[in-house]
């Protein structure tokens, strides 16, 4: 689903661009820019994989959190910083801050996966686990700043973190001087808007697309009643574009210079982040693989070259063998059944027989025997089936009809 903006490009802060491009050298990496040849053949065009997933700490929060700090007072500097984060932001306030010799406090959701927690102390941070969801966390980092006189370093809603997330932007176009799209997710703004900022004002024909997660999408309504419209209940895996209310500060750049927002299902960011891996061997998370899914949902919606941003690549392990499950089920590779056949002895050993023909190899099967739901004769098996694609899909359901099998769901 696509909402249009508006396309007008004013060079908003793009010397404080360039200013933080000077500030992160040396600190941020000049991440990789990756050709990909299967969205390539998909789009018709060239497609380019900007890889922040490998950005120290992981993902583009660095550059930001690096140049927000950095403007701080000595007095400021001082009294510490602290930040509210489920991940992503929590570790680049936590690098930026030990690398410039500042102490930081970190709030991030009791459930925050362990290895994002371990990460972040190990750059540096103090680790305070409150609430349950990333709202409560941050009214308990804001009252910790209220009590103790620490700086509150906001993920997107300011301007030295806009700056310096658009350091990415001034990279695109060196790398990629011959773009003519850039896709880029959003979730409170800050990095669209960035990189918005120094691509228009130096490109300003450069068309900036930005992808929301469909269960989390706050820009749509927002750009629709032109100011920022809290959603409730914002739902998605793609946790760092899990954003109920786009930022004051980042908004009005967005609906200046993004020229679209697009939206993106769950299975379509499982299949993206399937795709990075089979294909481009890179580890992205949900967040980060949200511009390939807008790409897979619409190729031939996107004019080239393609820069597609891979925003970040935290991604807890079980988090990303659930997905992967998903992915590989919406991709047609996987296919679950349940069927029902004559109970007697030697029909189960016949259905595999069948399904080997297929080759349809089984991960999962369970047989039930004993079920009000059954007649006398029969039983019910349940598989979860590797397969080769959605004609596989078709081909294996096929030829279990025509043995005879009743396939019920």
């Amino acid at each position: 689903m696509s909402f249009r903006t508006t396309a007008r490009h004013p060079a908003l802060i793009l010397d404080d661009v360039r200013g933080a491009q000077k500030m992160l050298a040396g600190v941020a990496r000049t991440t990789a820019l990756e050709g990909s040849r299967h969205l390539s053949e998909l789009v018709g065009a060239p497609v380019h994989l900007k890889c922040e997933n490998l950005q120290r700490t992981g993902s583009f929060k660095l550059r930001g959190a690096y140049v927000r700090i950095s403007g701080l007072t000595l007095v400021e500097r001082a009294a510490g910083v602290v930040a509210a984060s489920a991940g992503n932001h929590a570790q680049g306030v936590a690098l930026a801050s030990s690398l410039l010799g500042v102490r930081s406090t970190v709030f991030m959701p009791v459930g925050a996966p362990l290895p994002k927690v371990a990460a972040t102390r190990e750059y540096g941070a103090q680790v305070r686990l409150r609430g349950q969801v990333v709202d409560e966390t941050l009214e308990a980092a804001q009252r910790y700043a209220e009590e103790t006189g620490a700086v509150f370093i906001h993920p997107f809603d300011h301007p030295d973190i806009i700056a310096g997330q658009g350091t990415v932007g001034l990279e695109i176009l060196e790398q990629c001087p011959e773009v003519r799209t850039i896709v880029v997710g959003i979730g409170g703004g800050g990095f669209a808007a960035g990189v918005a900022v120094a691509v228009k004002a130096l490109r300003p024909d450069v068309r900036i697309v930005g992808v929301q997660a469909e269960g989390a999408a706050c820009y749509p309504p927002s750009l629709a009643a032109g100011h920022p419209v809290a959603i409730d209940d914002p739902a998605t895996m793609a946790d760092g574009i899990k954003v109920g209310r786009p930022g004051d500060v980042p908004f009005p750049l967005i609906e200046e210079l993004v020229d679209e927002v697009r939206t993106v299902t769950e299975d379509e960011l499982s299949s993206a982040l399937l795709l990075c891996l089979e294909r481009a061997k890179l580890v992205v998370e949900p967040a980060g693989a949200s511009p390939v899914a807008a790409l897979l949902s619409d190729p031939k919606a996107f004019r080239g070259p393609v820069v597609a941003v891979l925003s970040g690549g935290n991604v807890d392990p079980l988090l990303m063998q659930r997905i992967l499950r998903h992915g590989m089920s919406a991709a047609g590779r996987h296919l679950s059944l349940r069927l029902r056949l004559t109970d007697r002895p030697g029909a189960l050993a016949a259905l595999l027989a069948t399904l080997t023909v297929a080759d349809a190899n089984v991960l999962d099967i369970s047989h039930v025997r004993t079920d009000p739901r059954l007649g006398l004769t029969e039983a019910e098996v349940d598989l979860r089936l590797e397969t080769k694609g959605p004609q596989h899909c078709a081909d294996v359901e096929a030829a279990l009809r025509e043995a005879g099998y009743r396939v019920i769901g």
